[in-house]
């Protein structure tokens, strides 16, 4: 893929100044946006390589490794999915989304740490309510959840998708499929009815211990709404639990790629438009505001965006080993991969190998701190390259 035009970190360092003032953004929000804007930058040191053959130079700046910023996630997301390979089971799995109506989006903005975890944990329940009914399922099952937080436009829209093995675990620790030889989970109408009111209750018991009441009125408006939950057509096999794992697991709310101009303090992207057949259209945003929704979706710290329940949660391993090993299942203990091995295997991106002549090794021969690189240093050589920000 290619370099994009634009970045989001130029749109941080151009314009944060003019968010600042125009809104009151948490510390957690300017933390965020200041690692992105310093990505790959002097700021944050790196380090000076050199070819063995030719002698070519390369400097290579340090990464931030925020997880909303969009040079950082190739290699999470890599160590992530292999993680997960060893997890699954030779079973149908299939892809629920839970929803919640616009309404409650104003709690999410004062209290996100307590109203996602309230989304993760009604949908975790409504499923794990249908799967202990026999009339279902009648067996323990697991889960990974994924919270989004945003719509294509960057509004807020949070919502949970799960991946769900299309069977569980009974007391006996026997596997027992489900029911419909695999081509249906539960219910969603039941499902939707039931995640309402897990989700509604738990909201009503947060707001009594924050001494707050919902209006009656948006309370009945809330209760009325649809409460969409939708389930996908079953994954065609593992394979495409993993291609799917590796689209969602760390994806963030707006790519560079998707920003096409960056002008006259105006932030164009791309978005795809749901309402009208998925048409991919443009959007222009005023660049303050543009800031002001992707901080809407930084999430509060060490918030966990992706779990596991159930069979699939860590406490559980070792009788998920114990079903796969009965199966033939061997999952061999292995090493995590470095993001050189990762770039090397993923992106077809061989950071060792001289980008100039393409037969030397690239040999680290000096780092430096959160300063500008050695210039004087650099110039001893006979050969100077251009600065390269690379991930270090």
């Amino acid at each position: 893929m290619s370099k994009p035009t634009y970045e989001l970190a130029t749109i941080i360092k151009d314009y944060k100044q003019l968010f600042i003032k125009k809104n009151q953004p948490l510390k957690f929000q300017l933390r965020t946006l200041h690692a992105i804007e310093i990505c790959r930058t002097q700021s944050l040191g790196g380090h000076i390589d050199k070819c063995t053959s030719c002698n070519h130079i390369r400097i290579s700046y340090n990464s931030c490794r925020n997880r909303h910023c969009p040079k950082c996630q190739v290699t999470n997301k890599e160590r992530w999915i292999q993680a997960r390979e060893k997890d699954l089971l030779p079973t149908t799995y299939f892809h629920v989304v839970f929803t919640m109506p616009h309404e409650i989006n104003t709690y999410c903005i004062h209290y996100p740490k307590e109203l996602y975890n309230i989304l993760f944990e009604a949908s975790k329940e409504t499923i794990e309510a249908f799967a202990s009914d026999e009339k279902h399922l009648g067996a323990k099952t697991g889960m990974i959840s994924l919270l989004h937080t945003w719509g294509q436009n960057l509004s807020l829209h949070p919502h949970i998708h799960m991946i769900i093995p299309g069977g569980g675990m009974t007391d006996t620790g026997n596997w027992k499929q489900m029911k419909n030889k695999g081509t249906f989970l539960f219910p969603v109408k039941a499902m939707s009815i039931v995640y309402k009111n897990k989700f509604m209750e738990k909201l009503s018991l947060f707001l009594k211990q924050k001494n707050s009441t919902m209006d009656v009125k948006l309370r009945r408006e809330i209760y009325n709404k649809n409460w969409v939950v939708y389930a996908k057509q079953p994954f065609g096999g593992s394979k495409q639990v993993i291609e799917y794992l590796g689209r969602y697991s760390h994806k963030i709310a707006i790519s560079n790629h998707r920003i096409k101009n960056v002008s006259n303090k105006k932030v164009s992207f791309t978005y795809k438009d749901y309402a009208d057949k998925s048409k991919q259209k443009l959007m222009t945003l005023d660049a303050d505001e543009f800031l002001r929704r992707f901080c809407l979706h930084i999430l509060p710290p060490k918030f966990t965006k992706i779990r596991h329940y159930g069979i699939l949660a860590n406490r559980y391993k070792p009788l998920l080993r114990k079903y796969q090993f009965s199966l033939g299942i061997i999952t061999a203990k292995q090493e995590k991969s470095t993001w050189k091995e990762i770039t090397k295997t993923k992106l077809n991106f061989d950071a060792d190998k001289c980008p100039c002549c393409k037969t030397g090794t690239m040999i680290r021969i000096q780092s430096f701190d959160a300063n500008a690189p050695p210039l004087k240093f650099i110039a001893q050589h006979k050969k100077q390259a251009p600065i390269k920000n690379t991930i270090a």
